[in-house]
């Protein structure tokens, strides 16, 4: 059901961007640039605010890693050729995007005396990584890593809604969202390791 609602999410979304990313085609302005520009003002906005526990600065944050990511899709769209290596920097900066995003939540949960929360915080972002790694090298593999539970975009939703939900004043929302986030990665990297091996066994055999 995630994965349904973030695909429709992005379907929708991108009728609005697709326009946009076309304007700015037309400028001049490249794909590439819009990725760098956008993950830096992730990074910023984390190490500035979240980690002082600007939470409804730390949605904005979040909302946009996801915008931009949609809008430098959209641009790369509309210039109808592959960039591999605009494929590649889209990757790399976002998981320097949700690095900047649980390291520095998980700071300001540490410092602010909610360290089972940190720990949550931890391990999604630790798994988050593990499950981009585990993707890249069974493509390297020459196998399909195509599942997961909870991809990027599913952990940003899950993450947004805690977040907002504990700022509406709802109690605890925020760690179980954490904990939820954390079960959720933990199992994807799982989930991603049985489903390469079952095609890697198989070529053995």
């Amino acid at each position: 059901m995630a994965k349904f609602l973030s695909v429709s999410a992005r379907a929708g979304v991108a009728k609005v961007l697709d326009p946009v990313g076309a304007w700015l085609v037309r400028h001049g302005i490249s794909a590439n640039t819009v990725t760098l520009v956008g993950t830096g003002a992730v990074v910023a906005g984390a190490a500035f605010l979240v980690t002082r526990g600007e939470l409804l600065w730390g949605l904005v944050v979040i909302t946009v890693s996801v915008f931009t990511d949609l809008l430098d899709g959209s641009m790369a769209r509309t210039q109808g050729k592959p960039n591999r290596f605009g494929a590649l920097l889209d990757s790399t900066m976002d998981r320097v995007a949700d690095g900047a995003i649980l390291g520095c939540l998980a700071y300001w949960l540490a410092v602010s005396g909610q360290p089972v929360s940190a720990t949550a915080c931890v391990i999604s972002l630790v798994a988050a990584q593990t499950i981009s790694y585990v993707k890249a090298r069974a493509e390297g593999l020459g196998a399909s890593c195509e599942v997961g539970v909870a991809e990027r975009a599913e952990r940003l939703i899950i993450l947004g809604v805690g977040t907002l939900l504990w700022l509406f004043g709802v109690p605890y929302a925020l760690a179980i969202a954490l904990w939820i986030l954390a079960a959720a990665t933990v199992f994807t990297v799982g989930q991603r390791i049985w489903h390469v091996r079952g095609q890697l066994n198989g070529e053995a055999s």
